[in-house]
């Protein structure tokens, strides 16, 4: 599980539905979420995201429905006869990504590739509220 630390910048909602927007490293994320509370623009928060709904494109340079884009290198890659784990750096912060092994040989992947990480709005959750 991917934690990263932000900060909520916008807020729009309607009835139960709210996009939320965070500053995360200079980058926009957007997250998706029904029966939002507590939340307010300038909080700092731990997001949560599952390794397993980062998806990567490599040269990727044209227009997709997905909010959220993070720009990456492979720091490394872990191979698995199914599944393989990608460890990328996003501006110095670690994320990770497991993908199918099919995909990683049918994007040619190695080591300090850069790539293009790709989560839905709905795959990011509010860990917690961070208080200093």
């Amino acid at each position: 599980m991917n934690k990263l630390e932000a900060v909520v910048c916008k807020i729009d909602s309607l009835e139960n539905l709210s996009i939320v927007q965070f500053n995360f490293n200079e980058t926009t994320l957007s997250m998706m979420s029904l029966g939002l509370v507590n939340i307010n623009i300038g909080d700092k928060v731990l997001l949560s995201i599952n390794s397993s709904h980062i998806a990567i494109a490599k040269d990727f340079n044209g227009e997709i429905s997905l909010s959220n884009r993070l720009e990456c290198i492979i720091e490394k890659l872990d191979k698995g006869e199914l599944l393989s784990a990608l460890t990328l750096n996003v501006n110095s912060i670690i994320i990770t990504s497991i993908i199918t092994t099919n995909s990683v040989n049918r994007l040619n992947l190695k080591q300090n590739d850069k790539v293009t990480a790709f989560i839905k709005a709905s795959e990011i959750s509010i860990q917690k509220v961070i208080t200093e």
